[in-house]
């Protein structure tokens, strides 16, 4: 009687692992099927056909309970985490430099490289994404997750003076 009990209790349990933990069609699925059968078959054969049907209707019963408690909400919200990760691996560039101030780059951006504002280094893209050569002064244009997007400032007066120039000549 106590193997027959113990054979249900194991397949029980390898049920709600096999629910819960592993889902899909495992070896502990397997194992709780193997543990059932094998209780019903000793319940019918040391009991008789009261015997195994008493298992039958304990093992249906109990595996439908538990399936139940396994898988319902409030089960799960008792064991899932509550709090919130509202940390970031590295802080946010637009914490401690804003749009407009001047930096260097470090690497050449083509288009991503590294840039240094305020003594920090910062990855960055070129504004239209152009290649940008290393010791090159940009300008911070805007932030893009943890990248600081940059224009280059020569190219900006270069523009305009050319533009003047050309203006000045008509």
């Amino acid at each position: 009687m106590w193997f027959i009990i113990t054979l249900i209790i194991v397949g029980v349990l390898l049920l709600v692992a096999e629910l819960v933990l592993l889902p899909g069609m495992t070896v502990a699925g397997i194992c709780s099927l193997i543990s059932f059968l094998g209780a019903i078959y000793i319940g019918f054969t040391n009991y008789g056909s009261t015997g195994g049907i008493v298992t039958v209707v304990a093992i249906v019963v109990l595996a439908v309970t538990a399936m139940f408690l396994s898988l319902r909400a409030k089960t799960w919200r008792r064991l899932s985490l509550k709090s919130e990760v509202d940390g970031t691996s590295q802080p946010l560039p637009q914490e401690k430099i804003n749009v407009g101030d001047a930096g260097r780059t470090i690497t050449r951006l083509a288009p991503l490289g590294n840039i240094s504002v305020g003594g920090e280094t910062y990855e960055a893209r070129s504004l239209g994404d152009l290649y940008v050569n290393p010791n090159t002064d940009v300008e911070v244009a805007g932030f893009e997750n943890f990248t600081v997007i940059v224009k280059v400032k020569e190219a900006e007066t270069e523009c305009t003076a050319q533009a003047t120039g050309n203006a000045q000549e008509e």
